[in-house]
């Protein structure tokens, strides 16, 4: 299958053959576990000292004295028990607890390829809240001169350009303040995703874009289910350029 690549003034440069990739089966259940299991990846196990509480000469003073039976100090303070002072956990947590989502190579891959294909599916991507109205084409293929740019408004011109402005203002419109205890722990906002940009290699367009209201910008060879599929719904909207799809090309 044949795509138009795009000028940076949104002219048609020619056309480019897609990879198999873009043609692979939608497998939700799939970009789910590849998704989860990246996002569990970054957890580590946790768990209690095994003697937490333990260390106190603390012990019952049986029944019969008026007071509950906790087990209690010389002093007569309680210790050990969960509601004392200085006392154990009642549940912690434990290290034997099971944290991640394991899958194999071969799924993981093709997740991705499936999570390829759906953003490239306007149905999908619609159905995932971007805005495409009046966007050229899904996939959106761009010029490689888009890996030279520099500057932010010059990329801002770009996504004007090609129509994908009314997103990137759906996503700083839906920027907010987190509901509950989160705020105080160094995730105060909610920022919604919008466009990922996927590029041939490092280039200065990775600095530039990425100051844009839910903007991402990863390259090829580092591209997972993860960037494409964030919160396990695929159907991100992406602009690829050509060194990408070449890139893309050669990873399946």
């Amino acid at each position: 299958m044949n795509v138009k690549v795009y000028n940076l003034d949104g002219s048609e440069k020619g056309d480019i053959e897609l990879p198999a990739v873009f043609e692979a089966e939608y497998r939700p259940d799939l970009i789910k576990r590849a998704v989860i299991s990246s996002l569990t990846a970054k957890l580590q196990p946790k768990g209690c000292d095994a003697f937490a509480g333990y260390r106190t000469s603390a012990k019952s003073i049986g029944k019969g004295h008026g007071k509950a039976r906790v087990r209690r100090t010389a002093q007569g303070a309680g210790a050990f028990v969960p509601q004392a002072v200085g006392g154990r956990r009642a549940h912690p947590p434990k290290v034997e607890k099971i944290l991640f989502e394991r899958i194999n190579r071969k799924e993981k891959l093709k997740a991705l390829a499936s999570a390829i294909a759906a953003s490239a599916n306007p149905e999908i991507v619609s159905a995932r809240g971007h805005k495409i109205e009046g966007v050229p084409s899904l996939p959106l293929v761009v010029n490689a001169e888009f890996e030279s740019l520099v500057k932010t408004k010059e990329v801002l011109e770009v996504f004007k350009t090609l129509k994908l402005d009314a997103d990137l203002e759906r996503a700083k419109d839906g920027v907010k303040i987190r509901a509950g205890r989160g705020k105080l722990r160094g995730r105060k906002y909610i920022k919604p995703k919008s466009v990922l940009v996927v590029v041939g290699d490092a280039c200065e367009a990775i600095t530039a874009s990425r100051n844009l209201a839910g903007v991402d910008v990863i390259t090829a060879n580092d591209l997972s289910a993860i960037h494409i599929a964030p919160g396990t719904m695929a159907g991100r909207l992406t602009l690829w350029t050509e060194n990408a799809i070449e890139k893309i090309n050669g990873r399946f």
